[in-house]
């Protein structure tokens, strides 16, 4: 397969107990490089427990979930979370998490510790080699600040902005540590619609500008049918239905578990909520 056709990102069988209870159950999919890849399905679908695997929060009771930079494919499922990221695996949060009191400068600081010298006597000699790489680090803030427009909140305080400036950095955060595959956990919600429109045209621009793959969770509807290259619909931890976009809104099983049966067009978003 050449490598401009091979997936990102592959989940074969991944299955999911907690106890008794099934939160995931033999999940495939298979992810397209540099595509836009939502998984949505109702409040409790599986879709939060299915990131937390991929980015090493969860080991899978059973399956797989490899990574596919270039060259030998790794499995996440054998990696902690700081090797994941290293590979190139960046998310966001349903419920923001930045360091509030840091200024917004030092979040996309600290977002880059895996590239900044690391060696203590580097830092305390404050060597040549360490003087680069904070400098990199800053130029590269300074590029994601001026990016997501929040140059003129970079000494601010992260927790004083705006909630949709919020969003925005956090998003900015992520990108800074150079993701090959960046995961979003609902990144419209909360947002108005000026506000959902405008990070419709960021994700596509991302898209577009980076060559990131995205893989997306999200209950709004119109973030999801406008952006998407492909949909992965789960219910009760199963995927009942993926596709293109019109693929998805015209599948009977997933207009009946979560599209609802009187709205074919998809258009009007379900009540905010957990995963």
């Amino acid at each position: 397969m050449p490598a401009e056709d091979a997936p990102i990102l592959t989940a074969r069988a991944v299955s999911m107990r907690f106890g008794g209870l099934k939160a995931l159950t033999e999940v495939n999919f298979s992810m397209a490089r540099g595509s836009i890849t939502a998984v949505i399905g109702p409040n409790g679908a599986g879709k939060t427990t299915l990131f937390n695997c991929i980015t090493g929060f969860y080991r899978p009771t059973s399956g797989a979930l490899h990574l596919h930079p270039a060259g030998h494919p790794h499995d996440l499922t054998r990696l902690a979370i700081h090797k994941i990221a290293r590979l190139g695996v960046a998310r966001t949060y349903q419920n923001i998490r930045l360091f509030a009191q840091m200024s917004v400068l030092e979040n996309l600081l600290v977002a880059q510790h895996a590239t900044v010298n690391r060696r203590l006597w580097a830092g305390i000699l404050r060597s040549p080699a360490f003087r680069r790489s904070e400098a990199a680090a800053l130029e590269q803030a300074w590029f994601w600040l001026r990016f997501m427009g929040l140059e003129a909140a970079a000494d601010q305080a992260a927790g004083t902005l705006p909630y949709g400036q919020q969003r925005r950095l956090e998003v900015a955060r992520a990108m800074a540590a150079r993701p090959l595959l960046l995961c979003l956990d609902e990144p419209a919600a909360g947002l108005n619609p000026q506000e959902a429109e405008a990070l419709n045209d960021l994700i596509l621009r991302l898209k577009a500008q980076f060559a990131v793959s995205i893989l997306l969770i999200e209950h709004h509807m119109g973030v999801v049918m406008r952006i998407s290259d492909h949909v992965v619909v789960l219910d009760h931890g199963e995927v009942i239905g993926s596709g293109t976009p019109a693929q998805v809104r015209q599948n009977p099983a997933v207009v009946k578990a979560y599209l609802g049966e009187d709205e074919p067009d998809a258009r009007a978003p379900p009540p905010a909520g957990g995963n």
